[in-house]
């Protein structure tokens, strides 16, 4: 069973561009623009790229496991929608390849434990999950 609401499961299966916040070994945030999918086998988000084993992101994830995703968009006239995770991730070696054949084998894969916030409006999702 998946800590996603169906209405948030269906919002990130529309999505393919979301922001992966890491923090650097100097306590420093780092945001990247990454691919994704959500994996209902693990209930996990796993985030996708090109050589992604040497991307700063990456190290991050491995070094220090902190890390805060957000999947967002802006319906018309003007009505924006959000889904944020907050809290730890894993650096994994292989599983990249599963989201498309051309990215790189390393994946980082964000879990959660539970909601934090849950913030609804008729066309707004903007749940905050933390792991």
């Amino acid at each position: 069973m998946s800590k996603f609401t169906e209405a948030e499961l269906k919002y990130l299966q529309s999505q393919r561009l979301g922001r992966l916040a890491t923090v650097n070994e100097r306590g420093e945030p780092q945001v990247a623009a990454v691919g994704f999918r959500y994996n209902p086998e693990l209930d996990t988000i796993d985030i996708g790229g090109r050589d992604m084993a040497n991307t700063q992101k990456f190290r991050n994830v491995a070094r220090n496991g902190l890390a805060s995703f957000l999947v967002d968009d802006v319906l018309p006239p003007w009505k924006p929608r959000s889904l944020e995770i907050r809290g730890t991730a894993q650096a994994l070696s292989e599983g990249g390849q599963s989201i498309a054949p051309s990215m790189s084998p390393a994946l980082p894969s964000l879990s959660w434990s539970r909601s934090v916030t849950c913030r609804r409006a008729s066309v707004q999702i903007g749940t905050v999950h933390t792991f």
